[in-house]
């Protein structure tokens, strides 16, 4: 799961499939991560966790990471949240075979980006939740 610093939409994605695959019995590495290094090591947004928490999912011990070329060869799906990211994820890539690992998260569609308002993360964190069931349904 990647976004822009690894804050905000990729934490509450990284949370809720890992929750939500654990209780499936899916044995699937899941992590997230961001395309920028401003928060590398950092908590998730104070928002976010709030959001996770509100509906069941603890996402408070993750800490931001940049994304890597080394993610490539270590995940199967490189989903982003955004256009924006999706362009310079795939651009990291090496190979044809990288690049088609990389995908939307919505499918179609960009996530919003909740930084800058506050009454987006209650809808962000229920967006992220219907997709992540889906995925699952998806790939399981």
């Amino acid at each position: 799961m990647v976004c822009l610093g690894n804050i905000c939409r990729s934490p509450l994605a990284e949370g809720i499939m890992h929750h939500l695959a654990k209780q499936e019995n899916l044995d699937w590495e899941i992590a997230s991560a961001g395309t920028g290094n401003w928060h590398i090591g950092q908590a998730p947004d104070r928002r976010s966790i709030a959001a996770a928490q509100d509906s069941g999912y603890d996402i408070s011990r993750q800490r931001a990471q940049q994304f890597s070329v080394a993610m490539f060869s270590t995940y199967d799906l490189i989903l982003v949240m955004d256009r924006k990211n999706l362009s310079d994820v795939k651009n990291l890539a090496k190979t044809k075979e990288e690049r088609l690992k990389v995908k939307l998260f919505l499918k179609d569609d960009e996530l919003a980006d909740p930084y800058w308002d506050d009454t987006l993360f209650a809808p962000v964190c229920k967006q992220v939740e219907d997709r992540c069931k889906e995925i699952i349904k998806e790939l399981s």
